[in-house]
């Protein structure tokens, strides 16, 4: 029997991901590529905001640096209250990317620009910016491919 609750679909495709990740030797080189994406930017946003929230990793006052005057004046409080947003943001954007893929890349790849941009405007950070830059346009490549490799039941 088909569902045609969107809660049944996203618990379906976070399946078909897992289960693709587990039996990542017997996919096909392209769905391995997508799949491979898929986890990056699952658990790179995710782990980059738990330390930017928590600090286990890297040290807030490193974090604080990467913040520009401009972005901080946007963002209520200051410099360690906007590291905590940015990480709290980045978090739940890592975990859109894992139900939603074709989504959360978009819009991860929206979030790693405008961080960029925030980049950009700190000196001696402009490498950072263009890493940034590397990282969003890697997120948009993987929501399209994501769209491309869409299989459901019917």
């Amino acid at each position: 029997m088909a569902s045609t609750h969107a809660w049944d679909n996203l618990t379906h495709e976070m399946r078909e991901e897992m289960h693709d990740l587990t039996h990542f030797a017997t996919v096909d080189a392209a769905h391995q590529g997508r799949v491979a994406l898929w986890a990056t930017f699952t658990v790179l946003p995710i782990l980059w905001g738990l330390d930017m929230i928590t600090g286990l990793v890297t040290e807030s006052a490193t974090w604080e640096a990467t913040i520009a005057t401009w972005t901080n004046d946007l963002l209520p409080g200051d410099a360690a209250d906007a590291v905590m947003w940015v990480g709290a943001i980045t978090l739940v954007i890592g975990l859109l990317v894992a139900a939603l893929p074709q989504l959360g890349g978009d819009i991860l790849g929206i979030w790693f620009a405008l961080l960029a941009v925030n980049l950009f405007s700190i000196d001696q950070m402009e490498f950072l910016g263009l890493g940034m830059l590397a990282l969003a346009a890697c997120c948009f490549a993987m929501a399209r491919m994501m769209r491309g490799d869409h299989r459901r039941e019917v």
